[in-house]
C-alpha cells in the first residue's frame, strides 16, 4: 500500500506542469551583460558555418580581421515567421553600406538554434545580407542566458509588418519544402536576443522574453550611431500624432538607462510583475497574455 500511495504522489506531481503557463505572460529575464566567467564559457562554444564546418563563437567577435564592433543576433528556430520578419526589417533598414559610414568598424552576425543546411533557405528567405551561423545545441543560447518559452506577449513589434496567419502559413511552406530538414529548425521553445560586442566584450544587451520580443529596429540604429532610419518618424513627428516613443529594451553601456528602474542586486531593468518567473521546476504565472499553437 505505501508503495501504492508513492507511486501515486509521483504521478500526481509529474502531472501538476500545466502546459498552457508556456503560451502565457513574458519571462522574467534580465538584461545584465554577461560575466565575464560567463562570457568566457561562451566564447569557446562552436558555432556551425553553412557548409556545417565548426568554429568557436569567439571567432565572430574577436581576432584578426573583426570588426572593431560586431552586433550579434540570436533567432529562435529557423522557421520562426516573427524572427524572420525581424532579420528582414533589420537588413532593410541596418545595410552593409550603412555600417561602413560608422566611424568605428561594425558588423552584424545572425546566430540560429537549427541546423547549418537551414541557413542558406533563411539566407532567400530573410534576405540577409550578414553572415548567418547555427548553433542547434542550445549551450551557447543557455551560456548567455537566454531562456525558453511559447508565450506571444501582449503586444505586435513594429517591425513585424505581416500578420501573425501570414507567418505561420510561410513557415509551413518554408517546412514542406524542406523535406527532411522540416525537423532540424530547432527548439519551438527556445528564444534569442541581441548582444553587441566591442572588443570582444559585451556592452549592451536584451534578451527576449517572449517569442515576439526582438529590440526595435529603431532602438538598433541609435545604439549603432546610425540615428534614424528612413521609414522611422522623429521624436517630434512622432508627439505630433500622439504616439509615444517605443520603450528601449536592451541594458548597457551604450544606452542611458538612467529611468529605467534597476534591480538593487542585479542592476538591470525590472521586468512586469505581472510576468511569469521561469525556474528549474517550470514556469510560474502571473497573468494571462495572448497564446499561439
Amino acid at each position: 500500500m505505501a508503495k501504492v500511495a508513492e507511486e501515486s504522489s509521483a504521478n500526481a506531481a509529474s502531472c501538476s506542469f500545466d502546459p498552457s503557463t508556456e503560451f502565457q505572460g513574458d519571462l522574467a529575464v534580465f538584461d545584465d551583460v554577461p560575466t565575464q566567467e560567463n562570457l568566457d564559457k561562451a566564447a569557446d562554444l562552436p558555432v556551425l558555418s553553412v557548409d556545417g564546418s565548426s568554429q568557436p563563437f569567439r571567432s565572430l567577435y574577436s581576432g584578426e580581421g573583426v570588426a572593431h564592433r560586431v552586433f550579434v543576433v540570436f533567432v529562435r528556430h529557423f522557421f520562426c515567421g516573427n524572427c524572420q520578419s525581424y532579420v528582414r526589417s533589420l537588413s532593410a533598414s541596418i545595410t552593409p553600406d550603412s555600417l561602413l559610414s560608422l566611424p568605428e568598424p561594425t558588423s552584424i552576425v545572425v546566430v540560429g538554434c537549427g541546423s547549418p543546411e537551414l541557413i542558406h533557405m533563411y539566407t532567400e528567405a530573410t534576405q540577409c545580407p550578414f553572415p548567418i551561423y547555427a548553433e542547434p545545441t542550445r549551450k551557447l543560447y543557455d551560456q548567455l542566458g537566454m531562456l525558453r518559452t511559447l508565450s506571444l506577449g501582449s503586444k505586435q513589434p513594429d517591425y513585424m509588418r505581416s500578420s501573425i496567419l501570414a507567418g505561420v502559413f510561410r513557415s509551413m511552406v518554408q517546412s514542406v519544402k524542406a523535406g527532411s530538414g522540416a525537423i532540424k529548425g530547432g527548439d519551438l521553445r527556445q528564444v534569442g536576443g541581441e548582444f553587441l560586442f566591442e572588443e570582444g566584450k559585451v556592452v549592451w544587451c536584451h534578451r527576449m522574453k517572449n517569442t515576439r520580443d526582438h529590440s526595435e529596429i529603431p532602438e538598433l540604429r541609435r545604439i549603432l550611431g546610425l540615428g534614424h532610419g528612413p521609414d522611422e518618424k522623429t521624436p517630434s513627428d512622432a508627439s505630433k500624432d500622439g504616439a509615444g516613443k517605443a520603450a528601449d529594451k536592451g541594458t548597457g553601456d551604450s544606452v542611458d538607462n538612467a529611468e529605467k528602474p534597476t534591480n538593487p542586486t542585479l542592476g538591470s531593468a525590472v521586468p512586469d510583475e505581472k510576468a511569469n518567473v521561469q525556474t528549474a521546476g517550470g514556469t510560474t504565472n502571473g497573468a494571462a497574455a495572448t497564446s499561439t499553437a
